[in-house]
């Protein structure tokens, strides 16, 4: 590809992320509805990031993994496959790399991981997406991480989530079903129960 197209494509991209741009502030002006946390990782993206390059291998892009897309430092969302968010175990504030080559394949990155936590919560459902209640708050999870990990509601779930920041989304690293929980939970009770293992009774 010659330098005259690199640079034509380039001058597209940017004036198409310019009107957006534009357009999501006219829209802003017009509801008053703001996406706190696409603000957020905005902003984030553009302080850790540099301006999207072109380099020999295709357009490179950095910015800010939102739980599902990579934000960039103008508000542009990326999708991100949810195999590769899955199986990568990425958590929302991680820094990324996009590179997109002349065919039009998008390469991802992870280069700046966040600092992380792992929490346990139970895996629950609620408008037809699954969640997380864990340490009194509820966190999105991929469906792909649900069906990769084959859990259910109800299970024990641990998840990464930033240690540093607020998070919508937690990344599954692990879980529990419930009836192995139960059977752990029993197991407990029936042990803790007197040493030779029959229940003592109860005095009214």
């Amino acid at each position: 590809m010659s330098d005259d197209k690199l640079i034509q494509i380039q001058e597209l991209i940017d004036s198409a992320s310019a009107s957006l741009k534009t357009a999501h502030a006219l829209m802003r002006e017009l509801t008053g509805i703001v996406d706190t946390d696409k603000e957020r990782h905005t902003a984030r993206a553009n302080a850790t990031s540099g301006a999207a390059s072109v380099s020999a291998e295709g357009k490179v892009v950095e910015g800010i993994f939102d739980g599902q897309n990579m934000i960039d430092g103008e508000g542009q969302g990326y999708p991100i496959p949810a195999n590769y968010a899955s199986k990568s175990k990425l958590v929302e504030g991680d820094g990324m790399k996009l590179t997109i080559t002349d065919e039009g394949k998008f390469i991802y990155k992870q280069i700046a991981p966040i600092n992380r936590k792992t929490v346990m919560g139970v895996l629950i459902q609620e408008d037809g997406q699954y969640k997380l209640l864990a340490e009194g708050k509820v966190y999105r999870v991929l469906l792909a991480s649900v069906t990769f990990y084959r859990a259910e509601v109800g299970d024990q779930v641990t998840v990464l989530v930033p240690s540093d920041i607020e998070a919508t989304w937690g990344s599954i690293e692990a879980v529990i079903p419930k009836h192995v929980a139960d059977a752990a939970a029993k197991a407990s009770v029936g042990a803790a129960s007197s040493e030779d293992g029959e229940l003592s009774p109860t005095v009214e």
